[in-house]
C-alpha cells in the first residue's frame, strides 16, 4: 500500500514537471520591443560622431547591429501598424494617422496576426508603455498599459520594473515606445534667430525631466545629414534633436540596469529601432534613405557571436514574426502563427460587427520573415530586395509613392507626381525648411533646391551603390532606360504580391 501511495506521488510530481517545463523554457525568453518616435540612425554605433548614446552603444557591442534596416514607411501611424502586424500598411487598412480627426484603422481581421495578440498566445504576459498610435485598440491589445512621461524614458524604464519582477512563471513582453525625438513642445524662445527652433519635446530654458542628466549641444556640435543644408536654423533644430536622441539612450540605459538588477538580462531579448528617420524634410513623411532607414540593434542573450555588423538588409515587416519566433510562436514554413486566431470566429463571439471594417479576405501570412537565424552572422542575408510605399501622413498630406530598393538600385515611383509634395503640419513649419522656403524655389535644400523637392518626376531611379545620398536621377537617362525598365517590372511584381491597390494606376498613366 504504501509502494503504491509512493509511486502515485512520483508520478504525479513528474507530471507535474512535464506541465510546467514548457512554461519554465518559456521564461528564459522574455522580450523587450524599444521603439523611438522619428529617430534616424544618429548613434554612436552607426559612426555618427555628435551623438551621446553610450547605452545603445553599449548594446550593440553585445548584440548584432543591422546596417540596412528599414522602415516600409515614413509616417507615425501607418509605419507602426506595420510593426506590429507583420504587413504593409496598405494591407493592413492604417494608411495613415489614427488620432483625432483622422482616424485611419487597421482592418478588424488583423487580429489573426497583431503583434501583441500572437505574442499573448505564444504563453506571454503583455504590456505596453509610452507611444501606441495605432488603432483598433481591440486588434491591437496588450493585457497590461502601463503610465509614465514618454518623453522621459527613464521614468517609462521605471514604470517597467513590477512588471519585470512579478512572480509569474509566464515570461514578459513589453513594447516601449518614447515620444522622443519627435518634433513637440513649442520653439526654443532663447534663439536669436528670426525662426525659432522646435523644441523636440526638450524642456525650455534648459529645463530637464526628472531622472534624466540632459546632454545640451552648442551649433557646432551637431552632424548636418546630407539631405538638408547648413544653416544656423538647421543646426539650431539638430541640436534639440540630438538632445532628445541623448534622452532616449538614458532611458535604455536604466532599462538595461533593471533587467540586471532583477537578474533577467540575460534571459531577455532587446530589439531597439525606431519607426522611421528623422522629422525633417527629406526624411520623414519621404521615401528616400532619410525617411526609410532606421537604426536597428538586437541583442539575444543566446546567441554567442556579439558586437556584430550585419550588412543584411531587413525591414519592419520582419519584426511580428522575428519576435514570435523567438517566441516559438512562429510557423516557419507558412510564416504564420502556430496558433492562429480565426477573426471570424473572434468578432462573432464577441457579438461584433466584423463585415463594417473587415478588409481583404486571406490576412493568414506575414509578409515579412524572421532575422532570428542570421544574428550574430555578418554575412548573411536575408532580402536581395525590399519594398515601402507612403500614402498619407496626416489626411491632407496625401501623396503616394511606392520604392523598390536593393544593394545596387532604389526606383522611386511618384504616382501624384502632377501634384506639388504636400508637407506634414509640423515639417512645413520647421525653421530649417522655412529659412529655405523663404529664399525662393532656386534656394538650396541638401543636394536638391527647394523647387525641385517640391515638384518631383514620376520616376527617381538612384544608384544607390554609388550614390546613397541620392543626387543624381538616372530614370531619364537613356543610358539606363532598361535598368529603370527592369526595376518598373519589379516594382508591379511586389505591389501585385502585396496586394497594392495602387497597382491600377500602371494602366492608365
Amino acid at each position: 500500500m504504501r509502494l503504491q501511495i509512493l509511486t502515485v506521488l512520483l508520478l504525479s510530481l513528474f507530471a507535474t514537471r512535464l506541465a510546467t517545463a514548457p512554461i519554465a523554457e518559456a521564461a528564459e525568453k522574455n522580450i523587450i520591443f524599444f521603439i523611438t518616435d522619428d529617430e534616424s540612425p544618429t548613434l554612436g554605433c552607426y559612426g555618427d560622431k555628435s551623438a551621446v548614446t553610450p547605452n545603445i552603444d553599449a548594446l550593440a557591442k553585445d548584440g548584432t547591429v543591422f546596417l540596412n534596416a528599414f522602415a516600409t514607411t515614413a509616417s507615425c501611424s501607418a509605419s507602426r501598424s506595420v510593426v506590429m502586424s507583420g504587413l504593409h500598411n496598405h494591407r493592413n487598412g492604417q494608411y495613415g494617422h489614427q488620432h483625432a480627426f483622422h482616424k485611419f484603422a487597421s482592418w478588424y481581421n488583423v487580429v489573426s496576426l497583431a503583434l501583441p495578440r500572437v505574442i499573448a498566445n505564444s504563453g506571454y504576459r503583455t504590456c505596453q508603455i509610452g507611444k501606441y498610435h495605432v488603432a483598433p485598440e481591440e486588434v491591437y491589445h496588450y493585457e497590461t498599459y502601463l503610465k509614465a512621461n514618454s518623453r522621459s524614458p527613464v521614468e517609462m524604464a521605471d514604470s517597467c520594473r513590477d512588471f519585470i519582477k512579478a512572480d509569474d512563471e509566464k515570461p514578459f513582453f513589453i513594447y516601449f515606445g518614447t515620444s522622443d525625438p519627435h518634433r513637440g513642445g513649442g520653439t526654443d524662445k532663447t534663439s536669436p534667430s528670426e525662426l525659432k527652433p522646435d523644441l523636440f519635446g526638450n524642456k525650455p530654458d534648459k529645463g530637464s525631466f526628472p531622472g534624466i542628466k540632459e546632454v545640451f549641444y552648442d551649433l557646432d556640435d551637431v552632424t548636418i545629414p546630407p539631405f538638408m543644408s547648413d544653416t544656423t536654423e538647421t543646426r539650431e533644430e539638430l541640436a534639440h534633436y540630438y538632445q532628445s536622441c541623448a534622452r532616449i539612450d538614458q532611458g535604455l540605459g536604466r532599462l538595461v540596469e533593471i533587467l540586471k538588477e532583477e537578474g533577467v538580462y540575460d534571459k531577455t531579448l532587446i530589439v531597439f529601432t525606431s519607426d522611421h528617420g528623422m522629422a525633417f524634410s527629406g526624411g520623414k513623411t519621404t521615401v528616400y534613405e532619410g525617411g526609410l532607414k532606421v537604426p536597428f540593434v538586437v541583442r539575444n542573450p543566446y546567441e554567442k557571436n556579439r558586437g556584430v555588423r550585419s550588412t543584411a538588409m531587413i525591414s519592419h515587416i520582419d519584426i511580428t514574426p522575428s519576435l514570435l519566433d523567438f517566441a516559438g510562436g512562429l510557423d516557419r514554413k507558412k510564416g504564420q502563427p502556430k496558433n492562429m486566431v480565426d477573426a471570424d470566429k473572434y468578432w462573432k463571439e464577441r457579438g461584433e460587427n466584423l463585415k463594417e471594417n473587415r478588409g481583404p479576405r486571406g490576412l493568414d501570412k506575414y509578409h515579412g520573415k524572421s532575422w532570428i537565424d542570421i544574428l550574430g552572422k555578418p554575412d548573411a542575408e536575408h532580402w536581395e530586395t525590399i519594398f515601402a510605399s507612403h500614402t498619407f501622413h496626416e489626411i491632407q498630406m496625401y501623396y503616394p509613392m511606392r520604392v523598390v530598393r536593393d544593394k545596387k538600385y532604389k526606383l522611386i515611383w511618384n504616382i501624384a507626381h502632377p501634384l506639388p509634395y504636400p508637407f506634414a503640419s509640423d515639417l512645413w513649419a520647421a525653421s530649417s525648411w522655412q529659412a529655405q522656403f523663404k529664399k525662393g524655389e532656386g534656394a538650396p535644400y541638401g543636394a536638391k533646391t527647394v523647387g525641385q523637392y517640391i515638384h518631383r518626376p514620376q520616376f527617381e531611379l538612384y544608384d544607390i551603390s554609388k550614390d546613397p545620398n541620392e543626387t543624381k536621377n538616372l530614370a531619364y537617362s537613356t543610358e539606363f532606360t532598361e535598368v529603370l525598365k527592369d526595376y518598373q517590372k519589379t516594382l508591379k511584381e511586389f505591389q501585385t504580391k502585396m496586394h497594392d491597390p495602387w497597382i491600377m494606376k500602371w494602366d492608365y498613366e
